[in-house]
């Protein structure tokens, strides 16, 4: 490792491998931090996109990148953790209403302790993570109310933060972004997005199905932005 790279802070970033996140683990390099990529093998249906995070990662110089295995299929109540259909084909008007079954109950509260504990064990006083409160389809750990009191319970919750050595900060620099603006911001940042996986229930090879909420909401995002999804265009999708 350079001294360059070493005089970066480090962060713990929140990496699915999806549009959001990636997007958020460039933002965090802009910013002057050394990201260390977090994702989840959690018994998600979309296990591809563990692939596409393993690429993210390696294309923007995370300077590591650990897959959490947990599995929550074993409390189910999702369609991306158990046997039920995933949604297709909803409208904006649908997706604006309501919790949708694609919720997987108590997730990012899952993953942000995982990221506070692994910011504790590098000495990292900053998590970042992609939620979005506008075009979220409904997810309430996705609120910046959600957000600004998971800080303050963790900032009470480590050694660190008794001790004084370590004040979290949960950095959510999406929150207020529509996914036009997110898609215009990567673009910026020299986001490749063909190699992102956002489908809920992509095909073996990651191809994206184009019906779930996920891919109707990137959609729109790059539509919005005038130009075409890389992604698609990788696959051949008009």
């Amino acid at each position: 490792m350079s001294d360059a790279v070493s005089t970066r802070r480090p962060a713990v970033v929140l990496l699915s491998g999806g549009l959001d996140s990636t997007t958020v683990l460039a933002i965090a390099r802009e910013q002057g931090f050394e990201p260390y990529a977090l994702s989840f093998s959690y018994g998600q249906r979309h296990l591809h996109e563990l692939a596409a995070a393993e690429g993210v990662a390696r294309a923007q110089g995370a300077a590591r990148h650990v897959v959490a295995k947990i599995d929550l299929r074993e409390f189910g109540g999702s369609a991306l953790t158990a046997d039920i259909d995933v949604p297709k084909g909803r409208s904006a008007d649908d997706m604006s209403h309501g919790v949708p079954i694609t919720y997987v109950p108590a997730r990012n509260t899952v993953f942000l302790s995982f990221a506070l504990a692994w910011a504790e064990t590098l000495g990292a006083s900053d998590i970042f993570i992609g939620v979005n409160a506008l075009d979220y389809s409904g997810y309430p750990d996705c609120r910046p109310e959600y957000i600004a009191a998971y800080e303050a319970m963790a900032n009470l919750a480590t050694k660190a933060g008794v001790e004084g050595s370590q004040k979290l900060k949960i950095h959510a620099p999406l929150m207020q972004m529509t996914k036009a603006q997110i898609v215009a911001e990567g673009l910026r940042l020299g986001v490749d997005y063909s190699i992102t996986s956002s489908c809920y229930d992509p095909g073996d090879d990651g191809r994206p199905c184009g019906g779930c909420d996920s891919c109707l909401l990137r959609a729109k995002g790059f539509a919005e932005a005038g130009m075409a999804d890389p992604l698609y265009v990788r696959f051949g999708i008009a």
